[in-house]
């Protein structure tokens, strides 16, 4: 079981690929320059979009077949993901692509900041006809102890089990309490979600989690797991891949398994 990893693209290339796909405008917003000496962890409007770390999630998602994505933090991604699943509903669509997979070709994204999502959720109306397959969740995020670590969570998740998951939130700064006196809403500190961590045990072999950079967050998580993960850290991209490398769990699991190993 392994990952397929999108080709690196020189910058001009993959202002192209988003010029193809109908979202030539991120290669337009994509140009905004941010002032050098601004925290972008405090930014009240939403970051440029990063062209290269973009054209990577659409790619892991066609080339690995997935089916449907959990995405925590909203933003450009949930749009290019959204494009990315379309592409999948277009080549495997005509039915369900296995059995137990309720959600295919949805992306469900939950964020804590009512702003961004709509920021979020109007831009995908702009470029997509097909918004049903999209769902925006929102959620407070607090400062938990989980299992004697100090760390953030998501109050609600959405109710789906995904074979994709980004990991892009919530932000360090979202939490409004305290454990133990500590919290991530410092400047020294970093982003620390568990979210996952909790939900492992539901999820699928084959399932592929992706963290943008969150080096930390992404070795906290490796400690937490249980289960039998295979670890990647892409410095070059800024990039973090998990894939939950087990045997099949039954006959349903199975069907999910030779899909994404089908042509």
């Amino acid at each position: 079981m392994k990952i397929i990893y999108p080709k690196n693209l020189s910058k001009i290339n993959i202002e192209k690929f988003f010029v193809k796909i109908g979202l030539k405008q991120l290669v337009i917003e994509s140009k905004i320059k941010i002032p050098p000496n601004l925290d972008q962890r405090k930014m009240k409007i939403p970051q440029p979009p990063d062209l290269n770390d973009l054209y990577r999630l659409y790619m892991l998602i066609v080339l690995n077949k997935r089916t449907t994505v959990l995405e925590f933090g909203t933003g450009y991604s949930t749009l290019v993901m959204h494009y990315a699943l379309m592409e999948n509903k277009k080549k495997f669509g005509k039915k369900q692509p296995f059995q137990r997979c309720e959600n295919p070709f949805e992306i469900f994204t939950v964020d804590n900041n009512l702003f961004f999502s709509k920021i979020s959720k109007d831009r995908v109306k702009k470029y997509s006809k097909k918004t049903k397959y999209v769902n925006f969740f929102h959620s407070e995020a607090q400062m938990t102890d989980y299992q004697g670590n100090i760390a953030v969570e998501y109050k609600k998740l959405p109710l789906v089990n995904p074979d994709f998951i980004y990991l892009d939130g919530p932000s360090q700064w979202a939490p409004k309490n305290r454990v133990s006196n500590f919290t991530t809403a410092h400047p020294d500190m970093m982003p620390m979600s568990c979210d996952i961590a909790k939900i492992e045990n539901f999820l699928t072999p084959g399932t592929i989690i992706v963290s943008d950079g969150r080096t930390a967050n992404s070795l906290f998580l490796k400690n937490c797991f249980k289960r039998n993960w295979k670890f990647k850290r892409d410095v070059k991209n800024d990039q973090i891949y998990f894939l939950l490398n087990e045997k099949s769990l039954g006959l349903y699991n199975t069907q999910q398994l030779n899909f994404y190993k089908s042509k």
